[in-house]
């Protein structure tokens, strides 16, 4: 922490993110990547060394929260426990009639009303009264319909960094190809920033996007993941190379991205088009709305895999991935180490490559990455490849028995997994290290 606030003091201000170092010394990781959010670190040669040291520190997503709050202090603010909200929203599951009534006479507004069909969930986004706290009136609601779901609108937010500058070519890859990496026709989704579409690894790609009102707004968290996930070219293949990919984007290049509506809307939508692995590299608090609709998701088989965190080792548990059912994953380094920053705890299924690994970025090249976000996709990818194989599905919806498919592809790959750590499944590496070789170079020949 000592060299986390040396960092903030050097460049007055807050300038560290669930996200860390662009090339050039700028900083990202805010929702939605927003233009502008970066500030400069300066001169590379002063201060590269402490930049990449960021990428590692445990309290890298609490600066990247300051930031925020600091930049967005009209449209944001923190809940008691310091976590980005949307200011002023409440999110209500499922309430009542005559809930929601008795929430307007007592000065709320209605905001923003769904109904999941597919999840039997009808979620509605109420504004606090004018003038009352957003604590206070979240404490009202529950006080007016003890029996109801309520909590703030939390933010959720990416994790990992890049590592160093963005290349021409593929970073430092492992030398072996991973025959666990073949094509797979099971589609898989993304909950994430925007995916891009110039990127040569997704050219032959079927990607299906959603949200942001029909609008495209690449980011570079969503890219570099969904290139983990789909990614292919004369160098490169990801866990799932050329798989169909349903990307919801729930960030939109607003400094209210990563809602939990907004998540709960994208699995409600890859659930109506029945994609079985889920892919969601974003961490944040535990929230009655988010639980909900994850437990419906996982109820009806549909594997929701989800980064841990990159907190530190000592601190509470993220969510989605700690939630029952969810596989959560943490990121490994080229020596077989976990990565230092990587959370720990049940929630840890499998560990999967997270540090020097290389990804798609928004120019067009090759980056190396690090964080548990990016260990992720590749095991989405390889849980997408056990359905293809054991129950060789081809088409997109789930098997005839979604809940048996999903627990047999589980455990076909703990089977595979590489134990590490201490006996049985541990709170490090879970059940083990899955998809060593990944992602897998290619021979330049067939580019």
């Amino acid at each position: 922490m000592i060299r986390a606030l040396l960092l903030t003091i050097l460049v007055l201000g807050p300038a560290a993110g669930a996200q860390i170092a662009l090339p050039g010394g700028a900083l990202r990781g805010l929702p939605g990547d927003l233009p502008g959010v970066g500030l400069p670190l300066g001169p590379p040669q002063t201060l590269g060394a402490l930049t990449d040291d960021v990428g590692r520190l445990e309290g890298a997503r609490r600066l990247g929260i300051h930031l925020l709050l600091r930049r967005h202090p009209d449209v944001v603010e923190a809940d008691p426990n310091g976590n980005p909200i949307v200011r002023g929203e409440l999110v209500a599951f499922s309430p009542s009639d005559a809930a929601l009534a008795g929430g307007v006479s007592a000065g709320f507004s209605v905001l923003r009303e769904q109904t999941f069909a597919p999840l039997g969930v009808r979620v509605i986004v109420l504004e606090a009264p004018r003038a009352m706290a957003t604590g206070r009136a979240l404490s009202l609601l529950r006080r007016l319909d003890p029996a109801g779901a309520y909590d703030f609108n939390d933010i959720y937010m990416q994790g990992g960094a890049m590592q160093g500058s963005a290349t021409s070519g593929p970073a430092t890859v492992p030398s072996a190809v991973g025959t666990a990496a073949a094509a797979t026709t099971v589609p898989i989704g993304l909950v994430d920033g925007g995916v891009g579409t110039g990127q040569a690894v997704f050219q032959d790609t079927v990607i299906h996007r959603h949200g942001c009102d029909g609008a495209a707004i690449p980011s570079a968290h969503g890219t570099e993941v969904a290139s983990l996930i789909v990614g292919r070219s004369a160098r490169f293949g990801g866990a799932a190379p050329g798989a169909t990919l349903y990307a919801a984007d729930v960030y939109c290049g607003k400094p209210t991205g990563g809602a939990v509506d907004a998540i709960a809307d994208a699995l409600a939508w890859l659930v109506a088009r029945h994609v079985p692995v889920i892919n969601i590299s974003l961490v944040g608090p535990p929230n009655v709305l988010l639980q909900q609709v994850v437990a419906r998701v996982v109820a009806q088989g549909f594997l929701i895999v989800a980064a841990v965190g990159n907190d530190g080792p000592a601190a509470p548990p993220l969510y989605p991935a700690a939630y029952p059912g969810v596989v959560g994953v943490t990121a490994v380094d080229t020596h077989r180490r976990v990565i230092f920053e990587a959370e720990r705890g049940p929630q840890v299924m499998f560990a999967a490559p997270g540090a020097d690994i290389p990804a798609a970025t928004l120019s067009d090249r090759f980056a190396a990455v690090r964080g548990t976000s990016f260990a992720a996709p590749l095991v989405a990818g390889l849980l997408a490849a056990r359905l293809k194989i054991m129950f060789g599905a081809r088409d997109p919806g789930p098997s005839p028995d979604p809940v048996t498919a999903a627990r047999a592809a589980v455990a076909a790959l703990a089977q595979e997994a590489i134990h590490l750590g201490s006996s049985g499944r541990n709170p490090v590496f879970g059940y083990g290290l899955v998809g060593a070789d990944l992602p897998a170079p290619r021979p330049a020949t067939t580019e």
